[in-house]
């Protein structure tokens, strides 16, 4: 089975970890996000994916090659966004099969535990034109609702509303038919929520829905990025890319945590990062040559290469770009988010969400 994985965006919610890496590319637990989802498409049977590029777009090639995890790969990049559908249909170009063949759509900042084989099987088994993962929510007004009939045909793509039908969502991951992909208009910007779906309904087209509500997330801002790496790493969705087994940390090699150092909660410890003892760090993801000094805290953050943490600062939520400093004393909450390279002196903020 082929695959499109839309990875064309620039991650702004993410910043300043998407300045010089896009989004996709970010490690999560010790890979690139996009490695588990690569190796996680080829255990559900898929051997080729398109990746559909625009943003960095080289970046991506240069990371994977042409097999990566089982996988082959190939690479479409846009001049211009297209949006969700123009992407698909810009990617569409690199496929290899029929017209009735089934194409998997996946989104690269979705981190999803659903079983693509069930859905595969229902898209085949119904005739679909598309067939859509739909998972449920607690609170469905934060999102566009997809109601579906009593077959798991869907019936309409909803606006957000303070009053939902449902509390089914679109997950973002498609089961298309080849056919349907290749009639979405080319070279145009196309969105598949706003236009596509709606008007495949419309038509009278099959578009069905599986809804299946395990592990799903959508890690577009630093505090998602946070939970799904830390999911991954204590084991609360597995991945066949993880370099290592499920626990409270992963220690990447070259990596120097001191014996008097607390650290759990799913960390990541980048290559050759180092935790001085009597630093607490918990929940957090440390990439490479990262460092925290002694008696810091650093809870549910972000350091980035180079990042450095002072003697008993405290980071609470907090994303330091590459090679940012934190002078000793600084307590660091509430969102806040430090540029690359910027050096704070010590004690220069307490509970500030600017930076």
């Amino acid at each position: 089975m082929e695959a499109i994985l839309l990875v064309g965006g620039q991650g702004t919610r993410l910043r300043p970890l998407t300045i010089s890496t896009p989004k996709p590319l970010l490690p999560t637990a010790g890979v690139a996000f996009l490695a588990h989802q690569l190796a996680r498409a080829h255990a559900a049977g898929v051997d080729r994916i398109v990746f559909a590029t625009s943003y960095r777009a080289e970046m991506f090639e240069a990371a994977f090659g042409v097999h990566a995890h089982g996988v082959d790969l190939a690479y479409v990049s846009e001049d211009e966004p297209l949006g969700t559908g123009g992407a698909i249909r810009n990617a569409s170009r690199a496929l290899t099969g029929g017209p009735d063949d089934p194409v998997l759509i996946l989104n690269g900042d979705i981190l999803s535990g659903h079983d693509v084989r069930a859905q595969v099987k229902l898209h085949e088994e119904s005739g679909a034109a598309v067939t859509l993962h739909l998972t449920e929510v607690d609170d469905p007004s934060r999102f566009g609702c997809v109601p579906t009939d009593s077959a798991g045909r869907v019936t309409a793509f909803l606006e957000k509303t303070p009053h939902p039908v449902t509390n089914q969502i679109n997950a973002g991951c498609y089961v298309f038919r080849r056919s349907a992909i290749d009639a979405i208009p080319e070279d145009e910007v196309v969105s598949v929520e706003r236009a596509t779906f709606p008007s495949l309904i419309a038509s009278g087209a099959i578009v069905m829905g599986h809804v299946e509500s395990g592990y799903w997330l959508d890690v577009g801002t630093p505090e998602a990025f946070v939970q799904g790496s830390r999911d991954l790493v204590l084991g609360a969705l597995s991945s066949p890319a993880m370099p290592g087994e499920p626990g409270e940390r992963l220690t990447l090699p070259g990596a120097a945590v001191a014996p008097g150092a607390v650290v759990r909660g799913g960390t990541t410890v980048g290559r050759n990062a180092v935790i001085e003892s009597g630093a607490t760090v918990i929940g957090s993801v440390l990439l490479d040559d990262a460092s925290v000094a002694e008696g810091a805290t650093v809870r549910d953050s972000v350091l980035s290469r180079g990042a450095r943490v002072g003697p008993g600062a405290v980071l609470d939520g907090v994303v330091l770009g590459d090679g940012a400093v934190v002078g000793p004393g600084n307590e660091l909450r509430a969102g806040l988010r430090v540029w690359p390279g910027v050096e704070l002196p010590p004690t220069a903020i307490r509970f500030s969400a600017d930076a």
